[in-house]
């Protein structure tokens, strides 16, 4: 349990403090973020704010982790790793896109088949790695059966698990992506999520089917519980710090670097900690902003009228007349008000036994 405090007190250090390192960086390069004219118009003074900023974070994050192990003394597990390596996969994806876009001076970054193509190499290793590696038990990172707070039904097979894993991996970093679009937004609202798999994977643990004392049926089959909650943990600790200066007026923004590995971790510590479908529950608001998207798109090809006046959705309230500061408190209480959900399901299912 100490290791997930000095995890995340780690990373919350290390982006307090290399962060404005980052930012110095970056500025000195003139790595500046790219601004959409037919955004809001108080969007237009952020033009030249250093992006990539998911730098800092992806690094405090892997440096949090494997020092805290090294001072543990234990070794890391196959479940934080993979975890891992989808988070820092997916944000070397988002860095191509952000150098190509900012250096390169190219718009619109990666083309869209070669960003896909990167996203779907890492997103198919890690399905195909979280099938192997059983331990002692049996007990594979992830399991070809459905969750909600455990596994249901029957195995739907290595094919569709890849598929499905490739879904929620897809879908999470384009919803992150698409929510980190007002300082402080994405990075807040995915501090609650993280934290939410801090308190689900100590109690998995405590709950765990490997542990002969307290083993029953409603007992979980997880393999590694705990040590996701130290990379959870460890998330956790470096978005608070990179808030710091995300925060409004942000002195940096995280730029698909950032979004598109928050996206993946998230799905990653779902897939492993047998909790898939409740992730649209804990993560409601991306997948709120997702939808908004998709209306938008889908009405406007369908009747040619628009819903809202800008979609993703945060930018909607902001041409309503919502100061940007509104909007991000705003919807990050409804951010809570789904982890909190998230939460009570994930514990009630447990008092119930489902």
């Amino acid at each position: 349990m100490r290791q997930i405090l000095v995890s995340g007190v780690l990373g919350l250090f290390l982006t307090l403090v290399g962060t404005p390192l980052l930012i110095k960086l970056l500025a000195r390069k003139g790595y500046g973020q790219f601004i959409r004219d037919d955004g809001p118009r108080d969007h237009h003074s952020k033009r030249g704010t250093p992006t990539m900023g998911g730098i800092a974070f992806i690094l405090a994050t892997l440096i949090a982790y494997f020092t805290t192990k090294i001072i543990g003394g234990s070794s890391p597990s196959v479940s934080g790793l993979l975890v891992l390596f989808l988070f820092a996969g997916m944000g070397l994806v988002g860095f191509l896109d952000d150098y190509i876009k900012i250096v390169k001076q190219r718009s619109l970054g990666l083309r869209a088949k070669a960003k896909m193509l990167g996203q779907l190499i890492v997103g198919v290793a890690f399905a195909i790695l979280a099938l192997n590696f059983a331990d002692a038990r049996g007990q594979t990172p992830a399991s070809t059966h459905l969750s909600f707070t455990q596994d249901f039904g029957w195995s739907i097979g290595p094919v569709l698990f890849v598929l499905w894993a490739l879904f929620m991996i897809l879908a999470m970093s384009n919803g992150v992506n698409l929510t980190d679009g007002l300082d402080g937004l994405a990075t807040g609202a995915s501090v609650m999520v993280f934290g939410a798999y801090v308190f689900i994977g100590v109690w998995q643990y405590g709950q765990s089917c490997a542990n002969e004392l307290t083993a029953g049926p409603g007992c979980y089959e997880v393999r590694d519980p705990l040590d996701l909650a130290i990379v959870a943990s460890a998330l956790m600790g470096a978005l608070f710090g990179f808030l710091w200066w995300n925060t409004s007026p942000a002195k940096i923004f995280m730029g698909d670097t950032g979004s598109l590995a928050l996206g993946g971790a998230l799905a990653g510590l779902a897939i492993v900690s047998r909790t898939e479908l409740l992730l649209a529950i804990l993560g409601g608001l991306f997948v709120l902003i997702t939808m908004s998207v998709v209306i938008q798109v889908g009405s406007f090809r369908l009747t040619g009228k628009r819903v809202f006046k800008m979609a993703p959705l945060q930018h909607h309230f902001e041409l309503q007349g919502w100061s940007e500061v509104l909007v991000v408190v705003r919807f990050w209480i409804i951010q809570g008000i789904c982890v909190i959900v998230g939460i009570g399901l994930f514990y009630g299912s447990w008092v119930a036994g489902w």
